[in-house]
């Protein structure tokens, strides 16, 4: 994995709490978890798109 892959991984992993998060509060703001749910889906497709590019060494 490289350090951009790395770095995506670890934005996701903390938008995913923030998600959560908000989902768990007794009055959620569901404009924001929309944002959060579409910010997350961008970070997994740049992902998907790094790990099927080749690695340049």
């Amino acid at each position: 994995m490289n350090l951009r892959s790395l770095r995506l991984s670890q934005r996701h992993k903390r938008i995913d709490e923030a998600l959560r998060a908000e989902q768990r509060r007794v009055r959620p703001d569901f404009a924001r978890i929309s944002r959060l749910k579409k910010l997350k889906l961008a970070l997994k497709d740049k992902l998907s798109a790094l790990n099927r590019q080749p690695e340049m060494i």
